[in-house]
């Protein structure tokens, strides 16, 4: 008789949408219609894979699952995702997590300048009890939306923590799960996220996590209002990034060049 062999999970996919709509110009990636969201959410449910939150998805393949599992994020917070995202998401059974950017609840997204009256309003507080009501797990996506990774050591703790006290206090919840403002996160930001009381946090890196890889730096691809359901089914079909890992190596050199620019007065994202 042959000792049987645990079977473990290989790959994670996750995805990070911004807006549930349709708009112009140069951002217009950061935006997926409705319909073509309904699309790409049938597409990966007909391809056998179970559409959760991020921090469930940890959880349950920490716990020995292995069943085909997509982690579904929304950042930002826009008001279209309680008018748009929930009911597409509910229609296609799906879970979620929505980050929001706790600063700009009730306003705009101003870190996007000229073209942040296409994206609409934000959430407001009441407005984003109700996501959390319709069973959507609210992640943390800092104060300000700044670049975290170039910010002194106290404006840092007080982007992460003042905005996570604060979401669980209005919504009574835990909080456990943060997404990086633009991706960006160094050991510090790490570190930070994780004693303050997250348990998961995720950066974009456009490729699959594993399990060999940190819990606080889970990549995600991007979809897009070009992609049909069948192109986001290949997209986290299609193994390793070059491009991703090559981005992730340049970091550190970048960083520099930001930090450089942020006490010039400018801010690179």
């Amino acid at each position: 008789m042959t000792a049987s062999v645990a079977r473990t999970w290989t790959t994670l996919p996750a995805l990070m949408y911004h807006s549930v709509s349709a708009v112009g110009g140069p951002l217009r990636d950061l935006a997926v219609p409705p319909e073509r969201l309904a699309e790409q959410l049938a597409a990966l449910g007909d391809a056998g894979y179970r559409l959760v939150g991020l921090t469930e998805a940890l959880d349950l393949l920490a716990a020995g699952s292995t069943d085909k599992m997509v982690a579904v994020t929304f950042d930002d917070g826009y008001r279209d995702f309680l008018t748009a995202g929930v009911p597409a998401l509910r229609a296609a059974g799906a879970g979620a997590t929505l980050y929001a950017s706790v600063g700009h609840l009730g306003g705009h997204a101003g870190w996007l300048g000229q073209w942040s009256p296409d994206f609409g309003p934000m959430l407001t507080w009441s407005e984003l009890a109700e996501v959390a009501a319709a069973g959507i797990e609210i992640g943390n996506h800092s104060l300000i939306h700044h670049p975290l990774d170039v910010l002194t050591p106290a404006r840092l703790r007080e982007e992460i923590v003042s905005s996570h006290d604060q979401l669980e206090q209005r919504l009574q919840r835990k909080v456990r799960s943060f997404a990086y403002p633009h991706g960006y996160n160094s050991g510090l930001v790490r570190k930070v996220v994780e004693e303050s009381g997250h348990d998961n946090a995720t950066e974009v890196g456009r490729r699959v996590h594993t399990p060999s890889e940190r819990r606080f730096a889970v990549p995600r691809f991007q979809p897009t209002p070009d992609h049909t359901g069948a192109d986001l089914v290949r997209l986290i079909e299609g193994g390793p990034q070059l491009a991703a890992q090559l981005k992730q190596y340049a970091q550190p050199g970048w960083r520099m060049v930001r930090r450089l620019a942020r006490k010039a007065g400018r801010n690179l994202t």
